[in-house]
Formats: C-alpha cells, sequence, structure tokens
C-alpha cells in the first residue's frame, strides 16, 4: 500500500513539473529583440531658455534673490535694470540653455532620421540626441506636425542602428507588445504587455487629427513618449505617446499611434517638411442609436453631416445636411472620426466614391477631395430680443434670427434658442444655439419650428440640427412625457 501511494505521488509531482514546465517554455522571450532591435532607440534630451526673473533691487547673488524666484506668485512680470520698453516696464531678459524635457525616439535611416513625438519637441532650442553606445549627437528638427503629435529629427552620422517598420492593422488584440524608451530619463527601458484594444478614440479638436490609437497594458511613464512599440517579429508597430493616469504615472492603460498612420506623416515630412491632408468640406459626428431612430436608419452607423461649406468638394458633389456617410469607397464607416481619419489621409486630388444615407434611401456620391486649411470657429449667434416661443416639449424657447445674425454664420434660415430646460438642456443644448433642422425638415422661422415639431410623434426622440460655436451638428433629444 505505501509504495502504490508512493508511485502516485511521484506521478503527480513528475505531472505538475511538467505541466509548470511547459507553460514557461510557452512564455515569450524579448532578450533577441531587445539585443537586435535596442540600439535603435534614443534618448531625447531637450533643453531651452527661459525668461530670467529679476527683482527691484537685487542682483542674482543676492541670497534673497533666490528666495524671491522661487515663491513670487504665478504670473508676475519678470523685472530686470536693463532699457525699457515702449511701455516704460522693463524687458524680459533670456537666460541660458537649461534642461528643458525627455523623450525617447527610433532611428529609422542607416544616415540618421529619428522618429518621435511632436511634443517631446515643442519648443526646445537645442537636442541632444544619447545612444547605447554613449555617443551624444547634436539633432535638429526636419519637421514637427502636431497634429498628429509625430515629429522627425536630423543627427549627422552614418552606419546608424534602425529599426523595421511593421504594420498595426495586421495585429490581433491579445499580441504581446514591447516598449523600449527612457521613463523619467532611465535609457533603454524595456517594458512589455500585450495590445489590449485597437482604434481607440481619443478626445480630439480643430487642431487634432483623429488618431486611431493602439491601446496596449505596456508600462509606460513620462519620457517614454516617442519610443517605440515592437510586435514579437521586432517590428515597430506604433509611437509610445499617452497614457491614462489620474497621478501623472502609469496606471495600466498606454496609448500609441500606429505606425502606418505615422510613418505617412514622418515620410511627408522628410520630403517637404509640411504634411497635406484631405478634406471635404462638411460638419460631421456620429450617429447614435436615438439619432439612428430619428433619421430611420436601420443600425447605428456612419456619420451624419451636420453642415455642408460652400464651395466645398462636398457642395459641389451635391452633398447636403442630414446625409449619413456609410462607406467610403465600399468600406464601412464605423462614426465620425473613421470618416475623418480616413479622408484627412487621401491626398489633394484624391477621387472617392461616398455612399450615403438620404431620406431613406442609399446613394453614391462621387467627389474629389480637397486640402484641408486651417478652420476659423464659427461664432454662436447671441440671445436677446423676446422670445416667440414658450418652452415646449423638447424644453426650449426659441425666437426669430436677425439679418444680421444669419450673414454672420452664413445661413438662410434657423431659430435662436433663448432658453432651455428640461430634455434639450439635457442633450447639451444652450442659449444662444442656433436650431437648423428638426430630423430631416428645414427650420425657417418660429412658425416652421412649431409646426414641425408638433407632427412629430410623442415619445420617439427628435434630431436636431443645431449651430454653435464649436460647429454644426445633429443632437437627439427625447422629447419629455
Amino acid at each position: 500500500m505505501h509504495t502504490l501511494k508512493a508511485f502516485f505521488l511521484g506521478a503527480a509531482l513528475l505531472l505538475g513539473f511538467a505541466t509548470q514546465s511547459g507553460a514557461q517554455a510557452q512564455l515569450p522571450n524579448f532578450a533577441d529583440l531587445v539585443e537586435k532591435y535596442g540600439p535603435a532607440v534614443v534618448n531625447i534630451n531637450t533643453q531651452a531658455r527661459q525668461a530670467r526673473q529679476q527683482f527691484p533691487g537685487l542682483d542674482e547673488d543676492d541670497p534673497f534673490y533666490d528666495f524671491f524666484r522661487r515663491f513670487a506668485p504665478p504670473g508676475q512680470v519678470p523685472r530686470g535694470r536693463g532699457d525699457r520698453n515702449d511701455k516704460g516696464s522693463p524687458p524680459a531678459q533670456r537666460g541660458p540653455l537649461q534642461p528643458f524635457g525627455l523623450g525617447s525616439g527610433f532611428i529609422v535611416s542607416a544616415d540618421g532620421y529619428i522618429v518621435t513625438n511632436a511634443h517631446v519637441v515643442d519648443k526646445a532650442e537645442e537636442i541632444t540626441i544619447r545612444l547605447t553606445d554613449k555617443r551624444e549627437l547634436k539633432a535638429k528638427v526636419v519637421g514637427v506636425d502636431v497634429r498628429s503629435d509625430v515629429a522627425v529629427l536630423k543627427v549627422e552620422a552614418s552606419g546608424l542602428p534602425f529599426v523595421k517598420i511593421g504594420d498595426s492593422s495586421t495585429m490581433r488584440v491579445g499580441e504581446w507588445v514591447v516598449a523600449i524608451g527612457s521613463p523619467f530619463g532611465f535609457s533603454n527601458t524595456v517594458t512589455a504587455g500585450i495590445l489590449s484594444a485597437k482604434s481607440r478614440d481619443m478626445p480630439a479638436d480643430r487642431n487634432t487629427d483623429a488618431v486611431p490609437f493602439l491601446q496596449t497594458d505596456v508600462a509606460v511613464n513620462p519620457g517614454n513618449s516617442g519610443g517605440p512599440l515592437f510586435n514579437m517579429r521586432g517590428e515597430v508597430i506604433g509611437i509610445n505617446s499617452q497614457i491614462f493616469s489620474r497621478t501623472g504615472s502609469f496606471a495600466g492603460i498606454s496609448f500609441a499611434i500606429p505606425i502606418e498612420y505615422a510613418i505617412n506623416v514622418a515620410d511627408q515630412l522628410r520630403k517637404t517638411g509640411r504634411v497635406t491632408r484631405g478634406r471635404i468640406g462638411v460638419e460631421i459626428s456620429s450617429v447614435t442609436r436615438e439619432l439612428a431612430d430619428s433619421l430611420g436608419l436601420p443600425k447605428a452607423e456612419g456619420a451624419v453631416i451636420g453642415r455642408v461649406e460652400d464651395d466645398s468638394p462636398a457642395s459641389k458633389a451635391g452633398m447636403e445636411s442630414g446625409d449619413v456617410v456609410l462607406k467610403i469607397d465600399g468600406k464601412a464607416v464605423e462614426g465620425s472620426p473613421d470618416l475623418s481619419r480616413t479622408i484627412r489621409a487621401m491626398r489633394p486630388g484624391t477621387k472617392v466614391n461616398l455612399t450615403i444615407w438620404r431620406a431613406g434611401k442609399t446613394r453614391d456620391i462621387a467627389l474629389v477631395v480637397g486640402e484641408l486649411k486651417e478652420d476659423v470657429p464659427v461664432k454662436a449667434a447671441k440671445t436677446g430680443g423676446k422670445s416667440e416661443a414658450k418652452t415646449g416639449k423638447l424644453g426650449l424657447a426659441v425666437t426669430e434670427l436677425t439679418g444680421e445674425q444669419k450673414r454672420t454664420l452664413k445661413i438662410g434660415g434657423g431659430v435662436l434658442v433663448e432658453a432651455v430646460d428640461g430634455a434639450a438642456a439635457a442633450a447639451g443644448i444652450s442659449a444662444g444655439d442656433v436650431i437648423l433642422r428638426i430630423n430631416n425638415t428645414d427650420v425657417t422661422s418660429v412658425k416652421s419650428f412649431n409646426e414641425t415639431l408638433a407632427k412629430v410623434d410623442s415619445g420617439k426622440s427628435v434630431a436636431l440640427l443645431v449651430r454653435d460655436e464649436n460647429g454644426t451638428r445633429f443632437v437627439p433629444v427625447r422629447p419629455d412625457e
């Protein structure tokens, strides 16, 4: 009996050891990848001159000077003893170069081209690149693109190690990824994790692109910005760019710019020093479930057009407010960020076919992509005068627009929101906004607003086309019961 127990115990121990050994054998080993491509990752140190803050009656060698420099109220105008400016105030003085920021980057060619984040080198006056062999080289900025947060630097050297560029679109969520960078200045730090998600939409404004970020759980901290994200084949699939944190340090979520997106920008910066982007001249928003119901769409997909700019590619092609873009050249559009980044990635002059939803039917529209210029925000109309409508089931009180307001906003109709509460307030509509359309019907006056609203079925969401200082968008509002 004792012999039989000993046999089963030994078998169990052997089986457990084999299972443990098999699991360990399947764990990834990053050593070869780091040894081969780590030397192509660089540490970036930036320096800049800051205004010297001086105080009346104190020299820099006075022991109280440093006290006032450290603890003077924020925003105090620097004062010195030099020549006075035209207003009689002493001019601010520029101090010596001082450490300004830390970051990472990676070499993409043997002759010294380096890709990093734009925010790493923003406002830097001197940039020093440190390699793994301890060499330090001065770098010059080839080009910076703030919209995509991509920058290209150049050092005078040859025979440098460089990375291999991959394609993040071929990656599957759950695959292993590796980051190499300089968190908190610790050069060539290696961290690893998995690809957590793809095409993450981060908050963007008019001055930034809708980048389809890669989300990972790789430990990334300040100083990692601009460094490469590798797949297990040693290919760069992204540029580590942002972290989600309430403390400023890694909290389990980090984001990288897909390399195919970034390298398109980098190539343009290398060739011309600037980036050209496509545009079709529309203001768009994503289609929500409530908005889809209001517009008669079978599914909540696509990008709905809030406004079509005059004399734009979209206007020339016959696109209208309320159209929903469902496909671009046969590829489905998931939402407004998808449409925005797809069009912006196109070169001006590209011919494109859009599949749209209009008045309950799909149709194809062909147009030629134009070039994106800097947008000029449209100011919202000012409220004024006495409202001609009482707050109704949407929680809106509206009044007529003046001719001057219509000319300023470049619109032919609409009504001005004078007061708001209830459902409309909850949906984000504010006094001063302009309502241009209810569902698929244009609003030309307070009378037409009331008549159109009266025809809306009770309990169903209403799609209001709203114009404010941020642009034009559809806002779904469910009437109060």
